[in-house]
């Protein structure tokens, strides 16, 4: 074989292709468009923590569900005001508790003796007041039955006038009652321990009271004067005797209750006797003394 039919065996059969004459004008037009901006690829929220996640609660049962419901507490405006006046009213409660049971601790000390005897006074108190109104009571139908009412009137007068003029201390007096004896060495009686004992003897029923010479009425005032003790403006020294009218069985006791007269007396080293007696004279008199301002209110 010829050299020049080998050079045209090795040239490729198929020439490539040539552009088309119109390619130049769209890669023109192709230039002038503005290029293409790409589409925002959208951004995804961070995945949450896996501790962050609410986990679904278990089911609860019913006491659970409450306690969940009451705890923590929500307190309201109202409920506070509410809750501060039971707290009030409780505290006003245990005070009047307290006071009430301090009242009674002496009592709850006392041995059943003298529980015994504070009962026998209670009832002679009673009974004392039921004679009394069942003395009132007969005076009234005598007043009522009498053919001489006038007569019958001026003689309860004249016996009331007696009644009150031993109550005034214008008039002496005597009687059953007790002698009391207050022996004060170291001076550590005080006035107002002799008038503990002179409400306590009134509140048994005394009816006349005579306190060293010194008759004791409705307005009898007691002060402190140096080393004794001063009655209505009269100074007086131990030892202190009283001489008390009334029922002795009523008396004394009274002033020998648990935590009464005798025993603060004894705690201030002071010396008591006391004393029954069939017969007792109350002879010191007060003054008449025309009131100020009080006037009868009788017609």
């Amino acid at each position: 074989m010829s050299e020049h039919e080998h050079n045209e065996t090795a040239r490729p059969a198929v020439s490539p292709p040539r552009p088309a004459p119109d390619a130049a004008p769209a890669a023109g037009l192709r230039r002038e468009l503005p290029a293409e901006v790409p589409a925002e690829v959208p951004t995804r929220a961070p995945a949450p923590a896996e501790e962050d996640v609410p986990k679904p609660s278990p089911g609860l049962t019913g006491r659970q569900r409450l306690v969940k419901g009451l705890w923590p507490p929500r307190v309201t405006r109202a409920q506070l005001i509410v809750a501060l006046l039971l707290f009030g009213l409780g505290f006003g409660l245990a005070v009047q508790v307290a006071s009430n049971s301090d009242g009674d601790s002496a009592l709850r000390g006392a041995r059943q003796e003298d529980l015994v005897r504070i009962l026998d006074e209670l009832d002679d108190r009673t009974e004392r007041l039921e004679d009394e109104k069942q003395g009132l009571e007969k005076q009234r139908d005598e007043l009522e039955n009498s053919s001489d009412q006038a007569e019958e009137a001026r003689r309860q007068t004249i016996e009331k006038e007696r009644q009150l003029g031993v109550l005034a201390g214008t008039v002496a007096a005597q009687g059953p009652g007790i002698m009391m004896t207050i022996e004060d060495a170291k001076g550590m009686v005080e006035a107002d321990m002799l008038l503990d004992a002179i409400q306590e003897l009134r509140a048994a029923g005394a009816e006349a009271i005579q306190v060293n010479g010194v008759r004791v009425v409705a307005g009898t005032y007691l002060t402190d004067s140096g080393n004794g003790v001063g009655v209505d403006g009269n100074k007086i020294t131990a030892p202190y005797r009283f001489k008390v009218i009334g029922k002795p069985q009523d008396l004394e006791p009274a002033l020998n209750i648990p935590g009464g007269v005798v025993q603060t007396l004894e705690k201030e080293q002071a010396t008591v006797t006391v004393e029954r007696s069939t017969k007792i004279v109350v002879d010191a008199l007060r003054a008449v003394k025309r009131p100020d301002y009080a006037r009868s209110s009788s017609r």
